[in-house]
């Protein structure tokens, strides 16, 4: 199993031991100046650990688990990383082959719990078959549309002496991604966008999986489209980049909306058109004729009705549309319609964007902490340094951190859990990111709901000596979206929300950090500028306003085009 790791080019590994997997643990002994284990306290806090790993380096992010409770830990990542198409193999030990199906100690069947949640996964019983295993497992984990894979190994198999045959070759008829998009749809496309008036871009996670940033800055500057970029396809067009419109959606820009409302086509490149993007699904872009370009063909057409379908990669793609886009004399009238749209478009968003207008300014002068001011001051900060990376846990710390930051230097700079929305994945996450990038910094923010569901990890990043990652807990004392919802929706019937917490600054310090409180706008930037230049784990506890909402916000089975903007709305 190491030597299988080590020739697929797997560094670095995060997971937990127990019973059922302590043979591949011995093993790993011998392989420890070859293989990195990172022990985390908890298997979840492993698996997105390894997602965050994954996620900053586009490489295959390895997390392991002993059977029965310590693999359905797992569960929550492992689904996570299927939600948002992250590269993942769990490794889990399982009980001896002799007594499964037998209720034994710490059996449990989870091939069967995690097959909708997995690109595909095994029960392996002979070791024989452990070398084709894995060379497979990671390449469906890492090809096509990429997700998580899970291996399940009896204990058995683990324990028997083989000589292994290394000289496999993979047989995977039913397993064949389409690269290469259709020449004869990317014509079409080309002919959509040369004749429109009012064309869009909105792209996704697919532009950074398949590592087609540069691609994507120059099919959009030479044909002069807006871009619209999605919670997961931040980075991939710099926010400054004058084509840049901002994040649509839930909690996208007013213009931004309102501009897929008004276009006449749009070109999806990797996006999914999930719910939180799309609103009301069928009074999405209602005028538009939609071409979707996505490597998984079975997400297109899924949730808006498309005219042109394309499947391919990503890169691919956009080479292509670049091979046989038309004469620029051809495209003058694109260019001077898309110029007008793009005006238009600013008008829109001076009308009704500024970034902090969206908070009721009369509700916050007398505010001591508005949480806008910490981003406001975290955005300056690390524009400045550039190599950085943002990890947010799920909430309204994640919103504000998607639309206050401003991402300026390129893909795989906002790491975020999307699909599934998993509170406490921040911390934990940050630490496959740090591992990943030690020489860059790394900021994970919180709230204070999601930091304590997996804080524990902060003992695992001592314990590998991780000086990069500084935490940024937005502390309002409730779990704040939902609070939010409540106030908007409910009549502020606030069920189940209030929150109380320990004194984080005593904790970050109990765990060997150093830890610091801030109660007022004017000590942000000191407090931000002291966690950068600590050579060590800094948590700030940031004690924001207790009832301060995200705005804009479409409501739950609203067209995109019907926004709260504020909370007088």
């Amino acid at each position: 199993m190491c030597e299988a790791l080590i020739r697929e080019g797997v560094e670095v590994m995060f997971g937990l031991p127990g019973g059922a997997i302590m043979p591949f643990y011995h093993a790993m002994w011998e392989y420890r100046d070859k293989l990195r284990h990172i022990l985390c306290r908890h298997e979840q806090g492993a698996g997105h650990a390894a997602e965050g790993y994954a996620r900053s380096t586009g490489r295959i992010g390895v997390c392991i688990g002993t059977s029965g409770p310590g693999v359905t830990n797992l569960v929550t990542p492992i689904a996570d990383a299927m939600m948002d198409s992250t590269p993942l193999l769990a490794i889990c030990g399982q009980v001896g082959s002799h007594v499964l199906g037998k209720d034994a100690f710490q059996e449990t069947d989870i091939t069967g719990i995690t097959m909708p949640i997995t690109k595909h996964n095994y029960l392996v019983k002979r070791a024989e078959d452990l070398p084709y295993v894995f060379k497979e497992a990671i390449h469906i984990a890492t090809t096509g549309r990429p997700g998580p894979v899970l291996i399940d190994i009896t204990k058995d198999a683990m324990q028997k002496s083989i000589v292994p045959n290394w000289d496999v070759k993979l047989n995977l008829p039913g397993y064949k991604p389409n690269y290469h998009g259709n020449r004869k749809q990317i014509r079409e496309a080309l002919r959509l966008l040369a004749h429109s008036q009012k064309p869009l871009i909105i792209v996704g996670n697919g532009i950074i999986q398949a590592k087609a940033s540069e691609e994507l800055r120059t099919f959009a500057e030479r044909m002069g489209i807006p871009v619209l970029t999605t919670l997961h396809g931040i980075g991939a067009l710099p926010e400054n980049h004058p084509l840049n419109i901002g994040m649509p959606g839930m909690h996208g820009w007013v213009h931004a909306n309102r501009a897929i409302q008004e276009c006449d086509v749009l070109l999806n490149i990797g996006s999914r058109f999930d719910d939180r993007v799309t609103g009301k699904a069928g009074t999405f872009a209602p005028h538009a004729k939609v071409i979707h370009v996505d490597i998984d063909p079975a997400e297109i057409g899924k949730n808006v009705k498309v005219a042109v379908p394309i499947v391919g990669d990503a890169r691919n793609v956009l080479k292509a549309l670049l091979e046989d886009m038309p004469a620029q004399e051809e495209l003058a009238a694109l260019h001077s319609n898309a110029s007008d749209w793009m005006e238009h478009i600013r008008e829109m968003q001076d009308q009704h964007q500024g970034k902090q207008q969206y908070v009721n300014r009369a509700k916050t002068r007398n505010m001591t902490l508005p949480p806008h001011d910490v981003y406001a001051e975290l955005s300056a900060s690390l524009n400045l340094r550039g190599e950085y990376h943002v990890v947010t846990d799920v909430g309204q710390h994640q919103m504000w951190a998607a639309q206050l930051l401003d991402y300026n230097h390129g893909p795989r700079t906002l790491i975020t859990s999307g699909g599934a929305g998993t509170m406490g994945f921040a911390v934990p996450a940050s630490l496959g990111v740090a591992v990943a990038n030690p020489d860059h910094i790394v900021w994970a923010i919180c709230g204070d709901g999601g930091f304590q569901m997996t804080n524990q990890e902060m003992a695992t990043i001592m314990q590998e000596k991780i000086t990069n990652i500084k935490v940024a807990v937005i502390n309002n004392g409730y779990l704040g979206m939902v609070r939010q919802w409540q106030e908007l929706f409910e009549n502020k019937r606030y069920s189940g929300t209030p929150l109380t917490g320990p004194d984080f600054v005593k904790l970050a310090e109990a765990y060997g950090w150093k830890g610091i409180r801030v109660e007022r706008s004017e000590d942000v930037r000191a407090a931000i500028e002291e966690a950068n230049n600590t050579n060590g784990p800094v948590l700030i506890d940031f004690r924001v306003e207790r009832e301060v909402n995200v705005f804009p916000m479409v409501p739950q089975n609203k067209s995109i085009g019907e926004m709260l903007i504020t909370d007088g709305d």
